[in-house]
């Protein structure tokens, strides 16, 4: 992989931010780090490695993870570390400090640093801060150590007598199934279509435009064009697409990117696609940088600054860049902007303006206004038909009528369609706010949004998730499709004129993804013929009526999802039954998508814990009686097809994971409330009793999810799995969640029963 971070270094040295003195997470199971290091790298990194970086040999590292019943390890590429660096720094990151995590990736600081910063807010997701770890060493063990390792062999076999794999389906293996070329595929385009765009589901950070086949090889885009999408999207950095007019040495590549995208995106036209840009510019430089250039400081954040966007140069280079892009890359279908949220660009986006001198006496929307008109400006100087998109994202209420009136009126409004639609799951009080496929949109907010819009004649967009979302960004996608199919039908009636179909999550060619796009093409279609025909498509005419109305029977009981922001984010949905039990707290606090620990407070966002854990409840139930009705309906009829029976394997299992997680994340709230009120001394000795056998059952249905679920992952490696994240967990993991049930069912619970 080419990293961002090697071209940055010519102004700056990135550092890596400084660990706090907090005690590292103790393992929930392992009685020290170096068997949990061992454990949890031994399908991820090379067993020569993680030798190399604790300073042992393989051998001693073999005959450890044999004796604790470890198969045989996994023959990682690096081109598979490439894709797994996510989870290999997150997996270390309560267990090694920042010099051997450097060391096991084999990667320099800088690199680190960069990756933190700039994939995917990591930094944040792993709790904004590095605990203090010392240097782990391998240490011989001795013979009570041996006895412990092969005890924890025992009690691998008790558990899987069969034996366990470290993966079964390689790692990654569903890139090499949606990269087939269909050598029979044939192209449709109809001039009625509105652009609908989406990521790839296998995005691979870094430097993508260095390979854009890893991340849209020709077979996934020809999946993604029958399943009704016509565009997808990249983010895009202006100062490594074009020459950066300040310091020219961190545009260095900046032909060869643009020429690869001018490719992709003719590429793209064969297939009746388009390729769509992510802006969020122009991007915070390092304060080293304004020693140089002080005139162009905006407003501080930290260690960065804003380029100030009421600067004349500021303003020409936006200009400038993207009439560059626009006449290199004549086929770009367009850009889409994010300009009052994520980095730090111009002085209004973290709505802190006020503390830059020029910023401060203009009106916010007359900023973020102005870069739009700047980028507007680039386009048609360029003479080009790209669309320029202009997402609401983080725009304050009051700012919204002052951005819209002042935008070229060429640029869309782009709105997240289900925002600020009120629920009420549990007897509580909830909305939505994006990232959500429990309720159809359109919400209040983009309607009033598309509203003002109309009102000075700019196009409107949606933004929506129709794949899976952050209820659940582990699986491939959450097979809710009347909710779907509701949701393109009401947006039908606004007359949009284009979808983006999902963030960084959701491009999986899915049954939603299918549903949603006919609706969209077919103003003369009902919900129920959506749903035959995508059903009749994926399973045949035999077995379509019954799989339609499992999912209706799915999309009812998703609607008891307790969704609020905190939960999508903190709580354990998307690593279910891999997230271990502790029996004594951690005092971690859940992070976003991150580790959730057992932070059960902060996991429930407006919802009281045991009303969360039955809403949870709820949900697991609807998805896991939908499977046994299938199941039941079918009955011993074979399917003969093999793509209809292979596509019935797939969404049965996809129903089973959804099932699991939502069971998993409702046990686990469970858990931490009786765990903790067990300490209370005023719970009387029945009390005792009850919360002990409550506690048991518990810990023994989780042990089962987990040996479930990881039968489940090793036949299908698209569990576990999304873009940004890499896997949350592998199948290792939920061996060792089983281990964790099996200890405090075989010693917990019996010392806390005398």
């Amino acid at each position: 992989m080419i990293y961002l971070t090697l071209l940055l270094f010519t102004f700056t040295s990135w550092e890596l931010p400084a660990p706090i003195d907090k005690e590292p997470v103790p393992s929930a199971f392992f009685k020290d780090r170096l068997h949990a290091y061992i454990w949890l790298n031994w399908s991820v990194v090379p067993i020569s490695r993680i030798a190399d970086t604790i300073g042992a040999k393989e051998e001693d590292i073999l005959a450890i993870g044999t004796r604790m019943g470890l198969p045989k390890p996994y023959p990682v590429t690096e081109e598979e570390m490439e894709r797994l660096h996510c989870t290999i720094i997150r997996r270390n990151w309560h267990l090694l400090p920042y010099e051997q995590i450097i060391k096991l990736l084999k990667w320099n600081t800088q690199q680190l640093a960069y990756t933190l910063r700039e994939d995917d807010f990591l930094f944040i997701k792993l709790g904004n801060f590095k605990p203090q770890c010392s240097p782990l060493t391998f240490q011989e063990p001795d013979e009570e150590t041996i006895e412990y390792e092969k005890q924890i062999g025992n009690m691998v076999n008790n558990l899987f007598p069969r034996g366990i794999q470290c993966w079964g389906e390689k790692p990654f293996h569903f890139i090499k199934e949606l990269s087939d070329i269909n050598n029979n595929h044939k192209v449709e385009v109809s001039n009625k279509e509105i652009p609908r765009y989406c990521s790839s589901y296998f995005l691979k950070y870094g430097d993508p435009f260095a390979n854009l086949e890893e991340s849209y090889p020709k077979g996934y885009i020809q999946k993604l064009r029958a399943n009704g999408v016509n565009g997808v999207w990249l983010q895009s950095v202006l100062y490594l697409l074009t020459p950066f007019p300040w310091d020219m040495e961190i545009s260095k590549g900046w032909e060869q990117r643009l020429e690869n995208l001018r490719k992709f995106s003719e590429d793209l036209k064969k297939e009746g696609m388009k390729v769509y840009l992510y802006l969020n510019e122009p991007r915070a430089m390092p304060n080293s940088f304004y020693e140089k250039f002080p005139e162009l400081k905006g407003v501080n954040e930290g260690e960065f600054s804003a380029l100030c966007t009421s600067h004349p140069d500021v303003q020409d280079y936006i200009k400038n860049a993207i009439k560059m892009i626009c006449e290199k890359v004549p086929d770009l279908g367009g850009f889409f902007t994010i300009s009052a949220s994520e980095n730090l660009t111009n002085c209004w986006s973290h709505h802190h303006g006020e503390n830059c001198p020029r910023c401060s006496k203009r009106n916010p929307s007359e900023v973020i206004a102005e870069v739009h008109q700047l980028i507007q400006s680039g386009i048609e100087l360029a003479n080009s038909s790209c669309r320029l998109i202009a997402w609401d994202w983080g725009w304050k209420e009051e700012w919204v009528e002052g951005i819209i009136s002042n935008l070229p009126p060429k640029t869309a409004i782009m709105s997240v369609s289900e925002w600020d639609i009120p629920i009420i799951r549990g007897g509580i009080n909830s909305a939505i706010g994006e990232y959500s496929l429990t309720e159809p949109g359109p919400g209040p907010r983009a309607l009033r949004h598309w509203e003002i819009a109309q009102k000075y004649s700019h196009p409107i967009f949606a933004k929506l998730q129709i794949g899976t979302t952050w209820e659940l960004g582990s699986v491939p996608y959450i097979p809710v499709l009347e909710n779907v199919a509701t949701h393109a039908v009401n947006l039908r009636e606004k007359h949009l004129d284009g979808c983006m179909l999902g963030w960084t999550l959701g491009g999986y060619p899915s049954p939603n993804m299918q549903v949603f796009n006919l609706l969209m093409d077919h103003p003369e279609y009902n919900i129920d013929i959506a749903l035959s025909q995508t059903a009749e498509k994926r399973f045949g005419k035999e077995l379509a009526p019954i799989m339609v109305k499992v999912w209706k029977q799915i999309t009812q009981a998703f609607k008891e999802y307790p969704f609020h922001i905190i939960v999508v984010y903190q709580s354990p949905v998307h690593v279910g039954p891999s997230n271990p039990l502790w029996v004594n707290p951690t005092g971690y606090i859940a992070t976003m998508t991150g580790f959730p620990y057992d932070d059960v407070k902060n996991w429930c966002g407006v919802f009281p814990p045991e009303i969360f854990a039955n809403q949870m409840e709820k949900v697991s139930r609807g998805f896991m009686n939908s499977l046994a009705m299938l199941k039941t309906e079918i009955g011993n009829n074979n399917i003969d097809n093999p793509m209809y029976k292979k596509n019935f394997e797939q969404e049965c299992r996809v129903i089973e994971v959804c099932a699991i997680h939502y069971e998993s994340t409702a046990n686990q709230a469970r858990f931490v409330l009786l765990r903790n009120e067990l300490t209370n001394s005023n719970v009387s000795d029945e009390r005792k009793k009850q919360i002990i056998e409550n506690l048991k059952q518990i810990i023994q249905r989780e042990k089962e999810l987990a040996i479930r679920e990881y039968n489940l992952q090793i036949v299908d490696s698209r569990f576990g799995f999304e873009a940004t994240n890499h896997y949350f967990f592998v199948p290792l993991d939920l061996v060792l969640k089983s281990l964790n049930c099996e200890e405090l069912l075989n010693n917990w619970i019996p010392q806390i029963s005398r």
